[in-house]
């Protein structure tokens, strides 16, 4: 130490280091701060630095600056201004816009639904021409009028389909078979019975075309019962044009063809005894291709477990429903009753179940008053097309 220095000379300034250690810290906070926001500015910037464009899930309506979708970029599907929607019974509209540094947002928001929804998303029938046939859906031939798939790929099953709910919760679809057949059964079943149950029209009963007319204004959706060889026939006889295992495909189609040009507006072909046909592979083929090309359903009555019509509407891809109890074998009105909470035990367990029985007095008044429990005990009664599964390919 120089203790002749002058006071204050040739001593380290403490102060200037304490200075310059302010400004590196100072610097180096910046320095972090600069490439905090870089990385904001980078995952917030509106430029496409990202390949997924965004996705709005809430309804926004579009900015002045928003330059509508081309109409060459449009999904032909789409309505105008890119709104896409395939039917008035879809969950949503989905609005797809491009921004103008090229952007495409989706949005979507609900769609006011214009009525009950029915199984996939082809328009029904309004109510007010139920007795009327859509021309669309008939082909005239040497038979008579048979149903087809429209033009536009509209089928039966699903514009003469009963409207429901869309609701997951329990169903039941019961069906009443043998109308015409007796008068006073089918007008009896037609007044007495609740609007959500099927009826089956036997292809070979008197008077179709008006107890057609009479239920489906009252709002009943009905099938169409065609008469097939039972094992023990013809001891046993379903009745004239019934369809035969040993018979060639041109007979039986010709027969079936028949049956279906006696009436209009049902949604599906259901069984008329049949254990022996439907048990025959050769025999049902070209029969159910025809009921799947035609753009109906195909309903098994489930009175004989080697029925093979499971398996072709699978292969084929047509629409299947398949009964889980015929509720009137034993005409008893106390039988029918069991048989029916069989029914309901059934749909609680698997979410839906459909049963079958005749017009007998005693089935109608069981299934009525049943019916009105049921509904009051959280059951939803439909259509039975929409309760049949869509095998489609």
């Amino acid at each position: 130490m120089d203790l002749h220095a002058p006071l204050g000379q040739g001593r380290k300034d403490k102060s200037r280091g304490k200075a310059r250690l302010r400004v590196s810290t100072v610097s180096s906070a910046f320095a972090v701060l600069a490439l905090f926001g870089l990385s904001a500015w980078t995952a917030l910037s509106p430029v496409a630095l990202r390949n997924e464009p965004p996705i709005g899930l809430t309804p926004t309506p579009p900015q002045a600056s928003e330059i509508a979708e081309s109409e060459t970029d449009r999904n032909p599907k789409d309505g105008p201004a890119g709104i896409a929607t395939s039917g008035p019974n879809d969950g949503a509209v989905i609005r797809r816009t491009t921004t103008a540094d090229g952007n495409v947002v989706t949005t979507f928001s609900p769609n006011a639904r214009k009525g009950p929804v029915v199984i996939g998303s082809s328009p029904t029938q309004d109510p007010r021409l139920a007795g009327q046939p859509n021309e669309e859906l008939i082909e005239m031939t040497d038979a008579g009028g048979l149903p087809t798939v429209s033009a536009s790929g509209l089928r039966p099953v699903d514009f003469y389909a009963r409207p429901w709910s869309g609701a997951r919760g329990t169903r039941i679809a019961i069906v009443i078979g043998g109308i015409g057949l007796s008068q006073t059964g089918s007008q009896k079943a037609i007044r007495d019975l609740p609007e959500d149950i099927t009826l089956a029209f036997a292809a070979t009963g008197n008077s179709l075309q008006r107890w057609m007319q009479e239920a489906r204004r009252k709002g009943h959706e009905i099938v169409l019962q065609v008469p097939m060889e039972p094992f023990d026939y013809p001891a046993m006889d379903p009745g004239r044009g019934t369809l035969l295992a040993e018979k060639a495909a041109t007979s039986n189609l010709a027969n079936l063809h028949q049956a279906m040009a006696q009436i209009t507006n049902y949604t599906g072909i259901m069984n008329y005894m049949g254990a022996r046909f439907l048990a025959d592979d050769k025999a049902m083929d070209p029969v159910m291709r025809d009921i799947g090309e035609r753009g109906l359903m195909f309903l098994d009555d489930g009175s004989t477990a080697r029925s093979l019509s499971g398996d072709f509407a699978k292969a084929i891809g047509i629409p299947h429903a398949y009964a889980d109890v015929m509720i009137d074998a034993q005409v008893d009105r106390r039988a029918i009753l069991a048989k029916l909470d069989e029914l309901e035990r059934i749909a609680r367990r698997n979410g839906q179940a459909v049963g079958v029985g005749a017009a007998f007095d005693e089935t109608i008044s069981a299934v009525s008053e049943w019916r009105d429990e049921a509904v009051a005990r959280g059951i939803e009664f439909v259509g039975v097309s929409a309760l049949a599964n869509e095998n489609r390919p």
